[in-house]
């Protein structure tokens, strides 16, 4: 097995994809010659030249406009927003026209286009170089959204997304980019299926990008105080797999939810309701989160602060009423 890091495996993904399909084109802002900002496309346009990986001018909306029409022409575009910030005057085309060809055109057209997308914090980006904009097409019908959390899966989830009839938003940790592992390139389980990465007995704490590793230092942490935790990565955020969190929730009776992005209506949200939903009576505990704080995203002096930490999912891990009392902290007063 290989040993890569997850800008390697990208790179072998999109290689591997570029040779098996002619039809497959990779494009952006300075993903040609310069290999992109992290040089996840390093050697494409060398290797297959500047018609099947090519530099576009600093123009999102006209990066994804141009993709939908080579999408519905029969091409399956990969294009890159450089920062997940970036993204932002790309977002109407997005929302309006990539989620909704297939609804539009009652099936007759569809248009298999991955939208790149680093995102999320942990390497100290100034405004509009880190953010976390899962939740915003999440909420859009149309979209299957996937964040991997490991190496093997930044390959998998890529070679997946490509092939897909629909458009995907891929979702890449950049704090995660030079994380390093054996690869197994033939070994990956589909989107829409989620990982258990720890097994555990007494509470189950669900992540998805970023914050698997947070939730797996945080797991190692809890055994110190005797606690056994369940850590679930989500891998794809849409399409969720309810099966595999809810028989994790129904047999630990403790859930916590862990996500870099703002609080308030965020993929957090929705995890938590579908466990309140369809596991109540399986709950020992209120279904707890922890999240970025609702603000804009902090400088970077600030943004070890704003990042769900160890101590911070301890805290929540000592909140799940173990001895069956009221936490007091979130009690209402007439």
């Amino acid at each position: 097995m290989p040993v890569l890091t997850m800008a390697q495996a990208l790179n072998t993904a999109l290689r591997d994809a570029l040779t098996a399909d002619e039809n497959v084109v990779v494009f952006g802002e300075d993903v040609g010659a310069l290999g992109g900002v992290f040089r996840v496309t390093d050697g494409l346009t060398r290797d297959f030249g500047a018609d099947r990986c090519f530099d576009t001018p600093l123009a999102e909306s006209g990066i994804i406009g141009f993709a939908i029409g080579m999408a519905m022409s029969g091409f399956k575009p990969v294009v890159e927003m450089q920062f997940d910030a970036f993204a932002y005057p790309a977002f109407e085309q997005i929302v309006s026209h990539v989620a909704k060809i297939r609804n539009r055109t009652k099936g007759a057209l569809s248009v298999p286009i991955v939208i790149r997308i680093p995102f999320a914090g942990g390497i100290g980006g100034v405004e509009h170089h880190c953010d976390s904009s899962e939740g915003y097409y999440a909420h859009t019908p149309g979209l299957k959204v996937v964040a991997p959390s490991t190496v093997e899966d930044a390959y998998t989830l890529l070679r997946e997304a490509i092939d897909d009839p629909d458009p995907v938003i891929f979702l890449e940790p950049k704090r995660l980019y030079f994380s390093r592992a054996d690869v197994d390139l033939a070994v990956g389980a589909p989107i829409g299926q989620a990982a258990v990465r720890r097994p555990g007995r007494d509470a189950t704490i669900v992540a998805y990008g970023p914050s698997v590793s947070v939730a797996l230092e945080s797991a190692e942490a809890a055994a110190a105080e005797g606690h056994d935790i369940e850590v679930i990565d989500l891998r794809s955020i849409v399409p969720f797999d309810d099966e595999t969190v809810m028989a994790s929730v129904r047999k630990t009776g403790r859930c916590i939810v862990i996500q870099e992005a703002q609080g308030f209506a965020g993929v957090g949200a929705e995890i938590a309701a579908r466990v309140q939903e369809r596991c109540f009576h399986h709950l020992h505990a209120p279904v707890l989160r922890v999240s970025g704080f609702d603000i804009p995203y902090p400088a970077p002096k600030l943004e070890r602060l704003h990042l769900p930490s160890v101590d911070r999912v301890l805290d929540s891990v000592d909140r799940l009423q173990w001895n069956d009392g009221v936490d007091t902290r979130w009690a209402v007063t007439a």
